[in-house]
């Protein structure tokens, strides 16, 4: 069996079960193991510290499979944490509901999304050593979920710095019906889990879609990079009086549109707009218009702490004019998805938008992605989406 050989001290961070090593903690690797093999990972004196998959073109050239010397990786192993994702979200999500049902570092599968859309499991894979084990993991879900078809969409930006090539399409069962029909709460969405962003849906975004649908009540409401719709549904679902939803992917428009139909809205309550929502936004400030509620949900602006710099001036220029778009009393729900920016960051950034705008502003709420997206307290990474629910004064 290969082994990766710790230089010394550089073991704290896997003695606190954080399951990344990096290629500066790395003295040595003993044999010749190919990309995705699990090896024994060893402190400088020996002491085993788990068993972890080999990724030699990665910055991460390790993730922690296994932490017991007893149970190195094998179907066994991905037998039961797939066992225990499932029986989780269980618990926490309606039955037939959309949901994540692995969450990789978080749920012990590094590398390895999950997500369901009724007969449809979309999988996900970013690093080599979830790539190793893909026909096991398809029939594995298969087998526990008793779902018709398993779709892969290993297609994100992250796989260049894995050496690994994007990959998408059917790996058990049929291609699913595109788009695809699912319904949240009682809203029905189409997607496309071939091309749409992620694995076809924001599903993170599901109790915060709830939280907007019990505040829209009567508001006219700005959704800002609204891609297919979800936000401006939900406060359509809600009650609002009017929604402005602004996105620059025609496309993405276009299914918003399709889907605002598909709920028989009354098109007069919704308005669609293709366009750049930096410059819109500017625009409705230089119109004197007025929101009693707005959404941010901007893709990720910095999906490493070395680009937060120029990420937060891209967050605080829209937090900004979204605060000079809101009526006395009015509702601000911000997000970032960005990895490099922090949630401590995060609401620093917003609130000097609110100082530079002028406005007094509390927070009611510290927002993230749902139950079904869990972060295991030894890796704080997975905590990538930040919201806060803002009330200006």
């Amino acid at each position: 069996m290969a082994k990766l050989i710790l230089k010394p001290g550089r073991e704290k961070s896997l003695l606190r079960r954080h399951p990344w090593v990096f290629s500066g903690a790395v003295a040595q690797v003993q044999g010749q193991p190919e990309s995705g093999a699990t090896l024994a990972i060893r402190a400088a004196d020996g002491r085993f510290m788990g068993w972890g998959a080999y990724s030699p073109k990665s910055q991460i050239v390790a993730r922690v499979w296994s932490w017991r010397e007893e149970a190195p990786l094998g179907v066994g192993l991905l037998r039961e944490r797939l066992s225990q994702a499932l029986a989780m979200r269980a618990r926490l999500v309606a039955e037939g509901q959309p949901a994540r049902l692995v969450h990789a570092e978080s749920d012990g599968l590094p590398g390895v999304i999950v997500d369901r859309y009724g007969d449809t499991i979309v999988l996900q894979l970013s690093s080599a050593g979830a790539e190793a084990w893909r026909d096991t993991l398809a029939g594995l879900l298969l087998e526990l979920t008793g779902a018709q078809r398993v779709y892969e969409r290993s297609d994100a930006e992250v796989l260049a710095l894995e050496g690994m090539q994007p990959r998408a399409g059917p790996l058990r069962g049929e291609a699913p019906s595109d788009p695809l029909e699912i319904e949240e709460a009682g809203v029905k969405f189409l997607l496309s889990i071939a091309t749409g962003h992620k694995t076809g849906f924001y599903l993170d975004q599901r109790e915060n879609r709830a939280l907007i649908r019990s505040l829209a009540g009567g508001a006219t409401v700005l959704d800002c990079f609204c891609y297919t719709g979800g936000f401006a549904l939900s406060a359509l679902a809600g009650g609002a009086r009017h929604v402005t939803a602004v996105e620059a992917s025609g496309e993405a428009l276009a299914l918003a549109r399709r889907n605002a139909q598909l709920n028989t809205f009354a098109a007069d309550r919704c308005e669609w707009v293709e366009a750049d929502v930096f410059q819109m936004l500017r625009r409705l400030r230089d119109q004197g218009r007025r929101f009693d509620l707005i959404v941010l949900d901007p893709p990720k602006f910095a999906p490493t702490a070395a680009l937060a710099e120029r990420a937060a001036r891209g967050y605080k220029d829209i937090n900004l004019l979204a605060f000079k778009l809101l009526a006395p009393g009015g509702l601000l729900a911000t997000f970032s998805c960005s990895g490099g920016i922090s949630r401590d960051l995060f609401q620093k950034i917003v609130a000097g938008a609110a100082l530079d705008a002028g406005v007094d502003a509390q927070i009611l709420r510290h927002l993230g992605a749902g139950l079904d997206h869990p972060v295991a307290l030894s890796f704080p990474e997975g905590e990538y989406l930040k919201g806060l629910l803002c009330r200006i004064t």
